[in-house]
């Protein structure tokens, strides 16, 4: 077979999120859109803001004869300038362009730090629950993926951290606001995971960085902020995109900024910019970094998730659920009335109602709701799901 064995192993084992995708797919072409309750997939369904459109609409009929040329692999001077201010006014720390690659949103992001500081071997430290693809990415670049369980509430253990911290920990991978959970760690948190890493990596010899993916920095709830890992650590680095605060998922334009702390800086920066370019993404769409460039601190009404997270939150508490409500993103993670969740996974698919195996992020015994749906999807479920967890009881 052409196919690699560890190809085929990673298909069949692949990303739970696109299976449930896929299969609501299937049900609505048998019972009508109207008739599936789709929470399988963390797509954003609140409009981009109208400054984007706008600027958008700029970019493209400006006279530009260099607007789709080749350019720096790094980004355009102008978007890593611009960038990188926010990146200052928002963590604290001073980061200037030269400091900033702009990426293929933040899956780019990751790859291209993963590329830069793995060797074959090396271990990617990351919370339980995790975005699943972590340990497809870190595999690209040789490394391994090793996970550690949050605490109940989903709040970073940061003594079960630093105790699986060895020799081959390179990267220690946090996601603030989480998906799937919606927590934010805190300040606390990260400021005793950067003293655990300093020890370690003094113990071990070697640096231990710090990446932070944070797509969902801007998503959140009750009046919470996210704070820097930047300003916890010197040897960190920011992954992300624009995907949810803008609502451009399709476009795929993120950045990675790294802390100008960190060691031997400049060969690091040298190691992404020529990631970028030779994992084939080259540089990141050309319009886009126009549009991120002039967008400043524009982002889209996250009331509006707030108003879909309690809606669903009341909804599924009044029928028995178990959860943390979430802090931010836009994803509900309740607890299975099963251990093996996929049990209860099933007895929602015959209500039509699709969510996502917490197996999927590491976490059996969970299952995560991605509520940016339409409201009439959410109240239409709620039914639904009253229904399923009477037939668990």
């Amino acid at each position: 077979m052409a196919v690699t064995k560890k190809m085929r192993e990673f298909v069949q084992n692949g990303s739970q999120i696109r299976k449930m995708f896929e299969e609501g797919s299937r049900l609505r072409k048998l019972y009508g859109a109207d008739k599936v309750f789709d929470f399988s997939i963390g797509n954003p369904n609140v409009p981009p803001p109208k400054a984007l459109k706008d600027l958008l609409r700029a970019v493209v009929e400006a006279d530009d004869p260099q607007l789709h040329a080749y350019m720096p692999n790094a980004g355009l001077p102008e978007t890593r300038d611009a960038i990188a201010a926010r990146v200052k006014a928002d963590q604290g720390v001073p980061v200037e362009g030269a400091q900033v690659v702009v990426t293929c949103g933040a899956a780019g992001a990751l790859n291209i730090i993963l590329k830069s500081l793995l060797d074959p071997g090396d271990e990617v430290l990351v919370p339980r629950p995790y975005f699943v693809e972590y340990g497809f990415m870190a595999d690209n670049h040789g490394g391994v993926l090793k996970a550690v369980s949050t605490r109940a509430d989903f709040s970073l253990d940061v003594a079960a951290m630093e105790a699986a911290m060895g020799p081959k920990t390179k990267v220690v991978l946090v996601n603030s606001p989480n998906n799937p959970t919606g927590a934010i760690y805190s300040q606390a948190s990260l400021d005793a995971l950067a003293r655990a890493m300093t020890a370690k990596g003094k113990e071990f010899g070697h640096d231990i960085y710090l990446v932070s993916d944070e797509p969902y920095r801007k998503i959140v709830y009750d009046g919470a902020s996210v704070p820097s890992p930047l300003a916890s650590y010197a040897n960190s680095l920011v992954a992300t995109s624009y995907s949810k605060d803008l609502s451009l998922p399709g476009e795929r334009i993120g950045y990675v900024a790294v802390n100008p702390a960190a060691a031997d800086l400049a060969a690091l920066m040298g190691a992404l910019i020529l990631a970028n370019r030779i994992l084939g993404f080259v540089n990141a769409p050309s319009i886009m970094q126009k549009v991120v460039a002039g967008i400043g601190d524009a982002c889209v009404d996250v009331s509006l998730y707030q108003r879909k997270r309690d809606i669903l939150a009341a909804g599924l508490r009044a029928a028995g659920y178990e959860f943390t409500l979430p802090s931010g993103a836009f994803y509900l993670f309740p607890k299975s009335p099963f251990a093996d969740e996929s049990r209860f996974v099933d007895l929602l698919k015959e209500e039509n109602i699709l969510v996502v195996p917490g197996s999927g992020f590491g976490a059996p015994g969970f299952f995560r709701v991605a509520y940016c749906v339409d409201d009439r999807v959410i109240e239409g479920a709620l039914p639904g799901f009253g229904r399923a967890m009477k037939k668990a009881q």
